[in-house]
């Protein structure tokens, strides 16, 4: 088993896990102002993304230059992994590949600290996602409590590339936010994803 055979029902009876579903709960978040650079690359590879449409030309063209947009906005003092294997318990099945995880440390090499894990949506089906990201910030936050980090909130995205939908973990409680954010507002999803790591 691995993050990607949890559904929603699933990872939240194997872990005991209490669901709250609200709209708007990063509503308050304030903006980030993208850079000219970040909406110049969104302007010529949107189409392609959509054109092309798979999740390979969405992560490439979408996701990660948001990312990289958002670790430049933070001073690099945040590392992004794209790919990485993330094996925390093989036994509860929080093992496997994750599609991005951000890390609140400029440590490049190695996970340290991580604070927000990020799912690609198979088949643009956001809701399908939902057990794939929440596996992957309970495994977060069960490796931030073996190193002792301090990270008291684990957050979680599932996107298409347009259209991004925020999670956040806090004890056993799964918040999560029935709006969904889309890529005409890449400074709300900058705006959100900065206060993830703050």
């Amino acid at each position: 088993m691995a993050y990607s055979d949890f559904t929603l029902d699933r990872v939240k009876k194997e872990f005991g896990l209490t669901l709250s579903d609200k709209v708007d709960i990063f509503a308050d978040v304030p903006e980030y102002k993208c850079s000219e650079s970040l909406a110049e690359i969104l302007r010529e590879n949107l189409p392609l993304a959509l054109a092309s449409n798979t999740e390979k030309s969405r992560s490439e063209m979408i996701i990660a230059p948001i990312l990289i947009e958002l670790r430049k906005q933070l001073q690099h003092q945040i590392s992004l992994f794209s790919g990485i294997e993330f094996n925390i318990d093989s036994a509860k099945g929080l093992n496997g590949s994750c599609d991005f995880i951000i890390s609140r440390s400029s440590e490049l090499l190695l996970i340290t600290a991580p604070v927000i894990a990020i799912v690609e949506a198979k088949k643009e089906n956001i809701n399908a996602g939902l057990g794939q990201c929440i596996a992957e910030m309970v495994a977060s936050q069960l490796f931030n409590e073996r190193e002792e980090n301090k990270i008291e909130t684990i957050y979680g995205v599932v996107t298409t590339g347009t259209n991004w939908r925020f999670l956040k973990l806090e004890g056993q409680v799964i918040s999560i936010d029935l709006s969904e954010y889309y890529i005409n507002n890449v400074n709300k999803i900058l705006g959100i994803l900065a206060s993830g790591i703050q």
